[in-house]
């Protein structure tokens, strides 16, 4: 697969300085590679299971750094914008977004610069479909997408198919806590992979 365009964290959000304090910015370069290799067909790493996200208010950021919450060390995290404070509070969180982005998105994604500077093709790809797997799309009783009155797909906020999102584990290996899983039911022998659900700060909150 053709991944050499791989989006990298800009320089000054890794160097010795960086880890003082944690600096965020957006990145609108992550957006524009994943929509040519992985949302649109033909790309190469085009995956159906993200379709409704094609038109979604999607936005990335950079973390400067990781963070630790419960002993894990969080890497990537989404999150779906809700602003609970109202006033001026509220007008401060929106005038952030449009800062940052031009304007106020439904979903934020961000990934951890000091991870993404040095870490391999595959860590990378399969952290960025972790994070775009917990944006889904609504079902009706009948288990028919549901749209809006525009015709664009109602998104929500999922969790895990199990430990870790099933499309991820097709296309990219198992994680450590689900191959540990499979090991027990099929006595293989262990095969450990970077454990992405385990630095999820989105997996880490619904976990709180």
């Amino acid at each position: 697969m053709d991944i050499t365009a791989r989006p990298y964290p800009p320089a000054d959000l890794v160097g010795d300085d960086a880890s003082i304090v944690t600096t965020l910015r957006p990145a609108p370069e992550i957006g524009d590679w994943i929509r040519a290799n992985i949302l649109e067909e033909g790309g190469a790493l085009y995956n159906p299971d993200h379709s409704h996200l094609i038109d979604a208010d999607l936005c990335f950021l950079w973390a400067s750094t990781a963070f630790t919450k419960q002993g894990r060390t969080v890497l990537g995290q989404c999150e779906q914008l809700m602003f609970r404070a109202g006033g001026w509070q509220k007008a401060r969180q929106e005038q952030q977004m449009r800062e940052w982005f031009g304007f106020v998105p439904d979903f934020i994604i961000t990934l951890a610069a000091d991870y993404c500077s040095q870490c391999s093709d595959i860590e990378f790809c399969s952290l960025v479909e972790h994070e775009l797997m917990h944006i889904g799309q609504q079902m009706d009783e009948f288990e028919s997408p549901k749209f809006d009155k525009e015709g664009r797909p109602k998104l929500y906020m999922r969790g895990h198919d199990v430990e870790e999102f099933i499309g991820v584990v097709e296309r990219y290996g198992a994680s450590r806590d689900v191959q540990r899983m499979i090991d027990a039911a099929s006595r293989a022998p262990a095969a450990g992979r970077t454990s992405i659900a385990r630095a999820c700060g989105t997996c880490l909150k619904v976990a709180a």
